[in-house]
């Protein structure tokens, strides 16, 4: 098994690529703030067009999937995903390929 980590600034690239795909617009169009709170974890603020949107964990991993897939050629069905507060790094996503 291989370990990657994906920091702050992946997840950012992740969630801008996924979002356009989604709402058929160009990535540098999408704005994302990711965020952290002891009650409800980890999530994102996305602004597409002068509209927000709120994103929780789940779909945090999805658009991290769709990158692995789309972006990085790595299988992300097999691939273990876990998102974590790190003092330095702020929020990377360890990834674990099997």
């Amino acid at each position: 098994m291989e370990q990657i980590m994906l920091y702050e600034q992946d997840i950012v690239n992740a969630l801008c690529l996924f979002h356009a795909h989604k709402k058929e617009v160009e990535a540098e169009d999408v704005q994302v703030e990711l965020l952290y709170d002891d009650d409800y974890g980890f999530s994102a603020e996305v602004h597409v067009g002068g509209r927000k949107q709120v994103l929780i964990e789940a779909n945090l991993i999805e658009a991290i999937r769709f990158y692995l897939d789309n972006h990085m050629n790595i299988n992300s069905i097999s691939a273990g995903l876990e998102l974590v507060l790190d003092d330095e790094e702020g929020i990377v996503a360890n990834v674990t390929i099997r």
